[in-house]
């Protein structure tokens, strides 16, 4: 059986979705029920039944993300983009590209463009011992999985921070850990994410680290987003994964750690190979 996670990392129709087009470029995925919902701007998109497309009259950076911008405002205070954080993400299909727009990081669901993200295993590591995790419960006022059982830190790459940048500040903010401590973490792999929503779609790109944590070192929370951390032993955060209790990314960071040390069978984790890819559409 493939794990709940894996499956969910690809549950994806494309023809449930038009296509997002700035320029020639495809910047993400709309699904065809929200369609209607753009036609009140016929000066900004040109939808027809194959893409949605940005008018070629917005043709650099700052006009595109106005037009984008005005539609985002409206289609929030409609309902339409839950959960609005006033944190700029930008539209690129590549982390190092150049930005083709700039938009609220609400609205990247809804319209399905590419975003990334950065997710930390907190491992401790006592001779004697078996090897255990700090997991963090996500706060129940989460605009996305609320409640659910997370790494000890997660968070979106915003536009101007570094991955590693992002890194340093979500593990102060998500876990009272001093920079010097963070910047002892150590790059895994990464992974994408191609799944439908509630909200719409999330496409990211997901850049795990591993940090050795000390014994006597407790995660402490300072931006209210967790609700609590508890030490887990890697059998225990397995079953957590297999019974859907973690969230879909937390769950394939752990993953990714637990093949990389051995601590799983490859054979449980069938299809995580795949997720190191983007997906082929």
């Amino acid at each position: 059986m493939t794990l709940p996670a894996i499956v969910a990392a690809r549950r994806f129709e494309p023809s449930a979705h038009l296509p997002f087009f700035i320029g020639d470029e495809r910047v993400g995925w709309i699904r065809r029920t929200d369609a209607p919902a753009l036609h009140s701007w016929p000066d900004v998109f040109h939808i027809d039944d194959q893409s949605i497309r940005l008018a070629n009259t917005f043709a650099d950076l700052n006009a595109r993300s106005a037009a984008l911008g005005a539609v985002i405002g409206m289609l929030a205070a409609d309902g339409r983009i839950p959960g609005w954080r006033n944190e700029t993400y930008a539209i690129r299909n590549a982390f190092d590209a150049p930005p083709l727009a700039f938009i609220e990081r609400a609205a990247s669901r809804f319209f399905g463009t590419m975003t990334y993200a950065v997710h930390l295993n907190g491992i401790v590591e006592v001779a004697g011992r078996a090897p255990e995790l700090w997991i963090a419960r996500r706060s129940e006022t989460k605009a996305t999985d609320p409640g659910m059982l997370d790494n000890v830190v997660a968070g979106g790459i915003g536009w101007g921070m570094g991955i590693a940048e992002t890194l340093v500040k979500e593990c102060w903010e998500e876990a009272g850990m001093a920079p010097e401590l963070a910047a002892k973490a150590v790059q895994g792999r990464s992974f994408h994410v191609l799944q439908s929503l509630p909200e719409g779609t999330q496409a990211e790109e997901i850049f795990v680290f591993d940090l050795a944590l000390p014994a006597d070192f407790s995660p402490r929370n300072q931006d209210g987003e967790v609700g609590e951390h508890r030490l887990a032993g890697i059998s225990e955060v397995a079953r957590w994964i297999e019974e859907g209790m973690m969230t879909v990314d937390a769950s394939l960071a752990t993953i990714d750690l637990l093949l990389r040390r051995q601590w799983i069978d490859e054979e449980a984790c069938e299809g995580m190979h795949a997720l190191y890819t983007p997906p082929a559409l």
